[in-house]
């Protein structure tokens, strides 16, 4: 393993971005759970993505995120996603979380416009230009409806280039993911559905960001560590467990799930942005009793 990759190896939480009632960004909550996240043994912290709802917050909002993560600068590895449909909007947050000090930037690709590889591939590159700091691509097919199809020149080339850093391949097909690791063995490639986390580790992985992992780390951990401990077995065990509690969290709605639980463990993190809307009482109870059935450690 190279230095990269054992620098950035690891699980790291997809941080969730807490609101105060006033649906500001509430800093002390965000701060709890990322320094609760690296007491429990994360790698890294993943912030401003999916999990952050980054694409419901204004950009000075997703700024104001990275300033929140960048009070932990130097204590764990920090990455900033960057993602933006305009790549003036993404080279501005790229250089933005250069200037506080984060260890890596990914992004999505540009989405909606239904753009084309070669705009594609120019988008990470300019965000590398732009910041100096090569990309980890947040491949999330099902999200930006953006696939990357390995049997284009264009695609693979930019998986070689040193535009790219890595990959977070939040995409159920991890077949993919190995097939970009081989493409490139340099990459650092994060699996990214928390789900198919022992499988991405088969595959290759370096390690995984994950958006249960803000509130049960130690599972998640427990189940990395007993992977590279070669106890198969009981690691599919405990991802089975893990499994049916996503499957709960999804049926509720993930991002209101994750932070109801967060809320009920002693973490405000207040209510999601809309049009997501908070659990019902019949929806926590269900979720409180799978967790209670699954929920080994945290």
């Amino acid at each position: 393993m190279n230095s990269v990759k054992e620098k950035m190896a690891g699980i790291y939480p997809a941080t969730v971005t807490p609101f105060s009632a006033d649906g500001s960004i509430n800093r002390l909550a965000m701060l709890e759970i990322m320094k609760r996240n690296l007491e429990e043994g994360a790698g890294g912290l993943f912030i401003g993505g999916s999990s952050a709802e980054c694409f419901l917050l204004s950009p000075r909002e997703r700024k104001n995120a990275f300033e929140v993560a960048s009070e932990l600068k130097g204590k764990t590895n920090l990455i900033a996603h960057v993602g933006a449909v305009s790549t003036c909007q993404a080279c501005d947050y790229a250089k933005y979380a250069k200037e506080l000090g984060f260890d890596a930037i990914a992004a999505t690709p540009p989405f909606y416009y239904g753009f084309g590889s070669r705009e594609i591939s120019r988008y990470y590159h300019d965000i590398y230009e732009a910041s100096g700091m090569p990309v980890i691509i947040y491949n999330f097919p099902g999200n930006t409806g953006k696939e990357f199809n390995l049997a284009d020149p264009v695609y693979r080339e930019l998986f070689c280039s040193p535009a790219i850093l890595g990959v977070k391949h939040t995409n159920q097909v991890v077949y993919q993911m190995e097939r970009i690791r081989s493409l490139n063995p340099d990459l650092v490639v994060f699996n990214g559905f928390d789900e198919t986390m022992v499988a991405g580790l088969a595959l290759g992985a370096d390690g995984s960001i994950g958006s249960t992992f803000n509130f049960m780390l130690p599972h998640y951990k427990l189940i990395f560590d007993t992977y590279k401990k070669k106890d198969l077995e009981l690691a599919l065990e405990l991802q089975v467990k893990a499994n049916n509690i996503m499957e709960a969290l999804c049926s509720v709605g993930l991002i209101p799930a994750i932070k109801y639980v967060l809320t009920a463990q002693g973490i405000d993190a207040g209510e999601p942005r809309r049009p997501f809307l908070p659990l019902s009482p019949e929806q926590k109870q269900y979720l409180e009793q799978v967790l209670r059935q699954n929920l080994v450690a945290g």
